[in-house]
């Protein structure tokens, strides 16, 4: 397991307790001298690479297929497009899965995914400016890291969108996190014109599949990361 220490990555791990797990300050995916030795050491039968740059600050009328063209918007997307080929080139059965969004965890992870962002913000008192013009699917990552082992184990290869169902703006996916979590707090919609983020974003960021079933429907998953996460416990909102 290569990025063991992020939100799926630490989901997989719990799945397969007796897996070695990676973090990146153990195994960086960019040294490829260290990556070949730590190959030729473990001698894997599979490998899940998890390892991932997000900090990411064309579309159509639906959601996207994995045949449908890509053209991603800036360095962000494109290193993900570039980073499938290398693979596909490398490892033409490889299984290259595209997901959205992901969200969960405990909160003890040191970059704090979108929800976990909200709640932080809202308790704090700030009023919340998020943007209603982008859409995605908000994915779980416990019910990804899931799917993953399964379709790896179905032997499948290629690329294959795993997501949650549904699709949402940010600015819904931000209301229903402070309700699930009954945190009080103010959230303006906004556009992206207005939020002026450095780097692009597709308005439509959704993901559908042809070759798999999506996961439960995000509204479901979020709720039930809610109930891990103790939503009901008393809040310093």
């Amino acid at each position: 397991m290569l990025g063991a220490g992020g939100l799926l990555g630490s989901e997989i791990m719990k799945l397969l307790p007796d897996s070695v797990g990676l973090t990146r300050i153990q195994l960086s995916v960019t040294d490829l001298t260290a990556m070949n030795g730590a190959l030729s050491h473990f001698q894997p039968e599979l490998v899940f690479n998890c390892a991932a740059y997000n900090a990411v600050d064309g579309a159509l009328d639906r959601p996207y297929l994995e045949k449908d063209d890509v053209g991603p918007l800036g360095v962000y997307g494109k290193s993900k497009l570039e980073g499938e080929k290398l693979m596909s080139m490398v490892m033409p059965r490889a299984l290259i899965i595209r997901t959205a969004a992901l969200f969960g965890g405990d909160g003890s992870l040191q970059r704090h995914n979108f929800p976990e962002r909200i709640l932080e913000r809202a308790r704090a008192g700030e009023r919340l400016r998020v943007v209603s013009d982008q859409t995605v699917n908000p994915t779980y990552a416990a019910d990804l890291a899931a799917a993953a082992i399964a379709l790896a184990s179905a032997d499948m290869d290629g690329v294959v969108h795993v997501v949650s169902a549904g699709c949402s703006t940010w600015n819904e996916l931000a209301r229903a996190t402070l309700a699930e979590f009954q945190v009080a707090g103010e959230v303006d919609a906004v556009s992206s014109s207005e939020l002026s983020a450095p780097a692009p974003r597709p308005r439509n960021g959704c993901l559908e599949s042809s070759r798999t079933q999506a996961l439960r429907p995000w509204q479901e998953a979020l709720a039930a990361w809610a109930t891990t996460r103790g939503a009901n416990e008393p809040t310093k909102a």
